[in-house]
């Protein structure tokens, strides 16, 4: 929990603080990122801030969040991250389920999974961790930033007013999406693992 407030923030260091927010909500602070960028959108919309610049300053705090997580991963690996997890509010099970995106959706977890909470900075370390190439990860992880800052702010901007509610339902669909997308790897995961081990015991046979 941020000790004020977002608005407050907002109101004191205005784009500083939407870079600032989004860079220390990538690596894994409790920010509530999401609610962030729909909430510059409705200010945008009251024409309290202005479009362009916020979707830009927006994707360069995604960016620099992620570029910083990838370079964690690289630096320090896994295991050095999960004896640091508690620091950066990132649990062993957190670890386990980006690991798991990443070695079945590999490069493209770093895009689509900055819409799936929980996902997008764990896979950047993972990506780190991994040794991906430094380009592969920039065009990967900074599309998804991109689309994932755009999405949220034009949701706010668009819904004016009612971003609050209609937010809440895209979230827990969000929520929902995530989960059904984790159980179907896990699912994969587990079929893969049973072919192969009939074929070995068909091979020894």
């Amino acid at each position: 929990m941020l000790f004020f407030p977002i608005e407050y923030w907002l109101a004191k260091y205005s784009y500083l603080a939407i870079y600032v927010l989004l860079t220390t909500g990538i690596l894994g602070l409790p920010v509530p990122d999401e609610t962030l960028l729909t909430l510059l959108g409705y200010l945008v919309s009251k024409k309290e801030l202005v479009l362009i610049p916020t979707i830009t300053v927006a994707f360069l705090g995604s960016a620099s969040g992620i570029t910083v997580s990838y370079l964690l991963g690289r630096l320090f690996g896994i295991f050095a991250l999960k004896k640091a997890g508690r620091f950066l509010h990132i649990s062993e099970k957190n670890l386990e389920k980006g690991e798991l995106w990443f070695e079945k959706l590999g490069k493209w977890t770093l895009t689509f999974g900055y819409f799936i909470p929980g996902v997008r900075h764990i896979v950047a370390i993972i990506a780190g961790s991994t040794k991906l190439k430094i380009h592969i990860f920039i065009i990967y992880a900074y599309a998804g930033a991109l689309a994932w800052s755009i999405t949220f702010i034009l949701l706010g901007y668009y819904t004016g007013e009612k971003w609050e509610p209609i937010f809440d339902k895209i979230q827990k669909h969000l929520l929902l999406a995530g989960t059904l997308i984790v159980i179907l790897i896990l699912a994969y995961g587990i079929i893969q693992y049973l072919i192969k081990k009939r074929k070995k015991i068909s091979n020894n046979g």
